[in-house]
């Protein structure tokens, strides 16, 4: 059983929640520094990137957090955690963490009613068709050599590997498939 930490400050963390306990793991809503020390891997949800970059900073989990993404942690930032996790944005100068070589436009899609549902087959997850959820979504623009592209729609990258780091454009949560969230646990070390 894993023990699988969820960011808490705001944004679909309970959904996260939820998907990790019909996978018979162990979640953990985090939102203190000390709380690191005991998960296996974190995901950032989707949310508001701002706020929850400015929570980072305020809480004093922004550092812990950073280091412990760089020694080799999973995390798997969906929507806003792929912002925070992205080493730059477009058309903004304020970087979070800062530690996955990609460059992401913000809010690419549009606003709220842009939001949009659509299915495709990744096949790094899944052979079986996924419905995919972008809601306000950002997307890759730019990828370091590093970086292993795990999906395109409309020629924009909205789902990526890098190491330890995952990230996706869209809400996997927010559906009741759960083979990224299962692809995710694939890169949790073993105990």
């Amino acid at each position: 059983m894993k023990k699988v930490g969820i960011l808490g400050f705001q944004g679909a963390f309970l959904e996260h929640e939820q998907a990790v306990r019909r996978l018979g793991h162990e979640p953990l809503v985090v939102r203190y520094p000390g709380e690191l020390e005991e998960i296996d891997g974190l995901i950032l949800p989707g949310g508001e990137s701002t706020t929850m970059g400015k929570l980072l900073n305020r809480t004093g989990m922004m550092e812990p957090l950073r280091e412990k993404i760089k020694s080799g942690m999973p995390v798997w930032g969906t929507c806003a955690g792929m912002i925070l996790l992205a080493k730059e944005l477009e058309n903004d100068p304020v970087v979070h963490l800062g530690v996955m070589d990609i460059a992401v436009r913000r809010n690419a899609y549009g606003s709220q009613i842009d939001s949009f549902s659509t299915r495709g087959v990744i096949p790094a997850i899944s052979t079986k068709e996924l419905e995919m959820v972008f809601i306000r979504a950002p997307y890759i623009t730019k990828v370091g050599s590093e970086v292993e592209v795990l999906y395109e729609l409309d020629g924009h990258v909205v789902a990526a590997r890098e190491g330890n780091m995952l990230v996706t454009s869209f809400h996997p949560e927010l559906t009741e498939n759960t083979s990224c969230l299962e692809y995710f646990l694939t890169m949790f070390p073993e105990n």
